[in-house]
């Protein structure tokens, strides 16, 4: 039964991971349900208050990595809310239209379309607030990957 679990927390760790590609799944929930199945199935004795308030932190900076590092990177080149908006629909419909590439394509696509029919901004200034949320999205992909690599391994070296 050992076994049965520790393939369940594995697969929520993996879904968390998943969810940095396809974002409508809710990858920061399977990062903590891998920690509440542990906690569940085996103890949560391991998780002490210092584990718990370095996971908090992590957990919200995951939050906060996402939201500042678009609306950073999209004002930074001249966008706008529209342009937060459309590369947001976008990297969530994106890889549902186009698997794989439209991770990149989608927010790229929903960024120009924003500036280009709310902002009326013209095609190379668009482009240009497009290329920044593609360049956001995967610079702060990366640093979410870091970041729950992080989270995992304290938690394996907390709990082995």
């Amino acid at each position: 039964m050992d076994i049965l679990f520790w393939i369940i927390i594995g697969l929520a760790f993996a879904i968390s991971f998943v969810a940095l590609i396809y974002p409508i799944l809710p990858g920061v929930l399977f990062l903590a349900a891998g920690f509440i199945i542990y906690g569940f199935a085996f103890s949560f004795e391991p998780f002490t208050p210092f584990f718990i308030i370095v996971q908090v932190l992590l957990f919200i900076s995951l939050f906060v990595i996402d939201y500042v590092g678009n609306a950073y990177a999209v004002k930074k080149k001249g966008g706008s809310k529209a342009a937060l908006w459309g590369s947001t629909i976008g990297l969530i419909a994106g890889p549902f239209v186009i698997p794989v590439a439209g991770i990149l394509i989608g927010p790229f696509i929903g960024a120009v379309l924003a500036e280009l029919l709310f902002q009326k901004k013209g095609l190379k200034a668009a482009v240009s607030i497009g290329i920044g949320t593609v360049l956001a999205f995967v610079g702060t992909t990366l640093i979410k990957v870091l970041t729950q690599a992080i989270m995992i391994g304290y938690f394996y070296f907390q709990v082995l």
